[in-house]
């Protein structure tokens, strides 16, 4: 462990935050979040491969890969799964980017409406939470462009504190009397599409944001979000996607909310000068 200072928001000597150990100048305004490594890594071959992108492990197990997409700057960030590794994710990166940032989730989810195995779905909402209008506009505008329309779905999501119990999956070695969960959710809920771990805070952090990092304080917020979800689980037959179904999901995703990313309008950036983009 490297030295820390300051209890209430630790970085090290170097300037780098706790949990996700970057430091002003290696993550770009424009970011793509998933949950495992190897996502991150198909992902990372789209980018710009000349010069090769900059590469951040921490020892918490985040992985930061910054380099260019058709020359803009773009990180992508593998930050494990839940809630709290998403909030250590978008507070640490905020404390060290100037100006707007845009965060698109690309994940994986199990679906409890009428979207199949192996299609996609982009949430407008996560119940009370919302992504950002233009944001989710364009990322539905690139998924439409590489998936037929009956393979892409739009609804609410349903953010769940575990995989299992939370979700309603049944385990003979645990009384979790959560088996309705998903009847319920479904009839109170009817747009609910899918069911994951990460979103629904993801986007309620976009919306708890000011305005503090932003030299025009007439905008309210300074992050704007979206999702794309590719569904893994079926929990209306139990059935699960094949692995050749998701690196066919992997790439194309892959390419859309990257595209999108790159085309939303940010007005305020974080300085090229001494960040690893200038480089790239």
């Amino acid at each position: 462990m490297k030295e820390v200072a300051d209890a209430n928001f630790p970085k090290t000597s170097e300037g780098r935050v706790y949990h996700v150990g970057v430091k002003r100048g290696e993550v770009a305004n424009r970011i793509i979040t998933v949950g495992d490594h190897s996502r991150a890594k198909v992902l990372a071959e789209l980018l710009d491969q000349a010069p090769s992108p900059y590469v951040v492990q921490s020892e918490r197990n985040f992985l930061t890969i910054t380099g260019r997409y058709k020359g803009v700057p773009v990180s992508i960030v593998a930050i494990g799964m839940g809630f709290a590794m998403v909030d250590f994710f978008v507070r640490e990166v905020r404390a060290v980017v100037d100006g707007e940032l845009a965060i698109i989730r690309m994940g994986s989810c199990g679906t409890i409406g009428s979207a199949e195995t192996g299609s996609m779905v982009v949430p407008d909402g996560a119940f009370v939470y919302h992504a950002d209008d233009q944001l989710h506009k364009q990322l539905k505008s690139e998924i439409y462009k590489r998936f037929p329309q009956p393979e892409v779905y739009v609804g609410l999501d349903a953010s769940c504190d575990s995989f299992y119990s939370s979700q309603g999956r049944t385990d003979v070695n645990f009384d979790d009397y959560n088996s309705s969960v998903i009847s319920y959710i479904t009839t109170v809920y009817p747009r609910t599409q899918t069911m994951e771990m990460e979103t629904a805070i993801l986007y309620r952090m976009a919306g708890a944001s000011n305005n503090h990092p932003l030299k025009d304080k007439s905008k309210k917020h300074s992050i704007k979000v979206a999702a794309a979800m590719m569904v893994y689980a079926n929990r209306k037959n139990n059935d699960f996607v094949s692995p050749d179904r998701v690196k066919f999901l992997e790439k194309q995703a892959g390419e859309a909310v990257l595209e999108a990313i790159v085309k939303i309008n940010l007005d305020e950036l974080h300085s090229e000068k001494g960040s690893v983009w200038s480089k790239l």
